[in-house]
């Protein structure tokens, strides 16, 4: 399954790529690393925007999951290819960073129109949507 994790929420700023996380943002990105626990999933593989935003999400998800990340230059921003990016690395396997780029991968992978909110995770196996969790329902799964 790939999992598609947006970034949580951000400082408004720029330079773009070095805009960090809020509280709020830091408390989701947490959040979905939790709730993917209480699932039972173990990404084999996290792969993350290098936009310190996104990196930091995927730091403080992998945290709770005990796993770690590395940073994914195609998923700075722009279309990207999410199969191509999962393949070869596990059944599981976990992408953080931006929309639209994220609410249109899941359009392609799927064709459901979804838009991702910050800190959101959707879930797709082969094809199909399995999952899609905005951030109160992950921070919901985890008190």
């Amino acid at each position: 399954m790939i999992w598609l994790l947006r970034h949580g929420e951000a400082e408004d700023g720029s330079p773009d790529a070095e805009r960090k996380l809020t509280d709020k943002g830091e408390r989701q990105s947490r959040a979905a690393g939790a709730a993917l626990k209480k699932l039972g999933v173990k990404p084999d593989a996290c792969l993350a925007s290098p936009k310190i935003r996104a990196a930091d999400t995927a730091k403080l998800a992998c945290e709770q999951l005990g796993v770690d990340f590395h940073l994914e230059p195609r998923l700075a921003g722009g279309p990207f290819d999410a199969d191509e990016l999962a393949a070869g690395l596990g059944d599981d396997v976990l992408l953080v960073g931006h929309d639209p780029d994220f609410s249109m991968a899941v359009h392609s992978l799927t064709g459901a129109q979804v838009r991702m909110k910050k800190g959101g995770l959707a879930g797709v196996d082969r094809g199909e949507l399995k999952v899609l969790l905005r951030p109160a329902e992950l921070e919901a799964m985890t008190d």
